[in-house]
């Protein structure tokens, strides 16, 4: 067993010894399953989602001479004839493409070329009758098969560092993608390759418009296929791990749940096996990178990306069209692509069906909040000095001063969204009200209570139990004293009678032809 070819199973052996270990092995049989045009497979995710896991799993699986068979035989994988017949049959490499760049760079050596005289010197110790240091990867892998039949498995994990850290252009960056095309894309790669198996956080990088190794098959976070439940833990899984260490699966819901993979609800797996570590829920995958990222991402200065920015943090969904996406971190033209890359990344979740981006969570709203609030941006630190004051309005019930700050943030920051329902009302005034996430849960649309449903309701954090509960009505053209009037008719205020705290009752109406916001505010009880 070498440091690249056929690593063996051990380091996957130690990992199911895991007291948080959760099994994704039935992905092997979707893998073998592929037929020849699709065994090219890019399977992006976002950091901490468990892709190096699986990596290690498919190498532990398919190295030959591992000799897998019991560590596997008490898994989920389905042990038919396919599985036993491809178990630790192949040639497997297996290369982390992070470490050996950044070694090489260390080293003041090229990358491309460093890992490519790794992988033909392993193989001519594999292979001494047939391969030489002077070939090719590609033609060692082609001669080999030639010569005894044998193919290969290609894992890559970190795939795409090059491309998230080099800029187009960069010497480095473009001869690791020629070297992707030279081994992948040969007219011979077909028949030498088994599996090729890309994993990373971001998807084929597309220059001009094409995709740089188009022979390959992309899952995404935009698009996982049939891959959508074996990266990351499932709704399912995580609710058994809370009844076996006794950890409250509601608020490990609402703090790492949201992501939607192909209907299937997904979980941060490194968030979760942290909040079951220590039974406290706060932010665990966002600490693991830097609120720089998202500053940058955030900030560019495209046309409607700060409203949109601002829509999701609040609660709202945007739509967004993914398919133009370049899928580096160096190269945007617009906003779609920064949000995009916001849903590869993590940063945003993406419902395929309705096409919509959102904010998954209370963790990724965590962060998120802090960047807008400790932004340098001045036209965020504005916007975040009126939702502060608007907060402070509701709270002292000065019912005057909310319309008209509900006015002014509508105006100066959010200016692109028009009125002509309640709907559009709803979304600025949970955009208004932003700095309200430092005290309350995100606000609950269309609350059910009573004889219907509160447009907006706000309950306050456990930390801040002091601060009222607030029950938000919206009319447009129609007075305010009607938003008050349904609130208390339809009794709004008795779904919320297991709270102890006081309770607010806002109504905020628009009219359409003065184009003023009105408030009236009472206490209720």
């Amino acid at each position: 067993m070498g440091r690249f070819l056929n690593k063996g199973n051990q380091k996957f052996a130690r990992f199911v010894k895991g007291k948080y270990f959760v099994d994704k092995t039935e992905i092997i049989h979707r893998l073998l399953e592929k037929d020849e045009d699709e065994k090219f497979i890019c399977n992006s995710r976002a950091r901490r989602f468990g892709k190096s896991v699986t990596a290690d799993m498919l190498v532990a699986y398919f190295s030959r001479g591992a000799d897998s068979a019991e560590l596997f035989a008490p898994l989920k994988c389905n042990k038919d004839a396919l599985f036993r017949e491809n178990l630790n049959r192949y040639d497997t490499i297996f290369v982390d493409i992070q470490g050996q760049f950044l070694e090489a760079w260390k080293a003041k050596a090229d990358p491309n070329e460093s890992i490519e005289r790794n992988l033909v010197s392993e193989l001519r110790e594999a292979y001494p009758e047939l391969v030489s240091d002077k070939m090719t990867l590609a033609a060692a892998l082609s001669i080999i098969y030639d010569r005894t039949g044998g193919q290969f498995v290609i894992i890559f994990d970190e795939w795409d560092y090059p491309i998230r850290e080099l800029e187009e252009g960069n010497r480095d960056r473009e001869g690791y993608v020629e070297a992707l095309r030279s081994l992948f894309k040969n007219s011979d790669a077909k028949d030498y390759i088994r599996l090729a198996y890309l994993t990373g956080i971001m998807p084929i990088v597309r220059t001009k418009g094409q995709s740089a190794v188009n022979n390959f098959t992309e899952y995404t976070m935009a698009e996982p296929r049939d891959l959508g439940g074996y990266i990351g833990f499932t709704e399912e899984e995580v609710e058994s791990l809370c009844r076996k260490f006794g950890v409250d699966f509601g608020q490990m819901r609402e703090w790492y749940n949201g992501y939607n993979l192909n209907g299937i609800p997904i979980y941060n797996a490194w968030s979760v096996t942290e909040a079951l570590r220590t039974n406290y829920f706060k932010q665990y995958w966002t600490i693991t990178g830097t609120y720089g990222d998202i500053e940058d991402l955030i900030t560019r200065n495209f046309d409607g990306l700060r409203e949109d920015i601002l829509k999701m943090l609040s609660g709202n969904r945007i739509l967004v069209d993914v398919d133009d996406g370049i899928n580096d971190l160096q190269t945007f033209h617009n906003k779609e692509q920064v949000i995009t890359a916001l849903i590869h990344l993590g940063y945003c979740a993406y419902d395929g069906k309705s096409r919509e981006a959102y904010i998954p969570n209370k963790e990724i709203q965590a962060v998120f909040y802090k960047s807008v609030r400790q932004s340098k941006n001045g036209q965020l630190v504005q916007f975040m000095k009126q939702s502060e004051k608007l907060l402070y309005a509701v709270l002292e019930n000065e019912a005057g001063q909310v319309g008209d700050l509900v006015g002014s943030v509508h105006n100066d920051f959010i200016s692109n969204i028009e009125y002509n329902d309640e709907n559009s009302l709803s979304c600025t005034i949970t955009i208004a009200m932003l700095s309200a996430l430092t005290y309350y849960h995100r606000p609950i649309r269309e609350f059910p209570g009573g004889k219907g449903f509160a447009d907006i309701v706000y309950l306050p954090l456990p930390q801040y139990r002091g601060y009222p509960a607030i029950v938000v009505e919206l009319k447009w053209n129609k007075s305010v004293k009607a938003a008050i009037y349904q609130i208390k008719d339809r009794q709004y205020p008795q779904a919320l009678k297991g709270y102890a705290g006081d309770i607010l009752l806002v109504g905020i109406a628009y009219d359409k032809k003065t184009k003023q916001h009105t408030c009236e505010i009472e206490h209720f009880g």
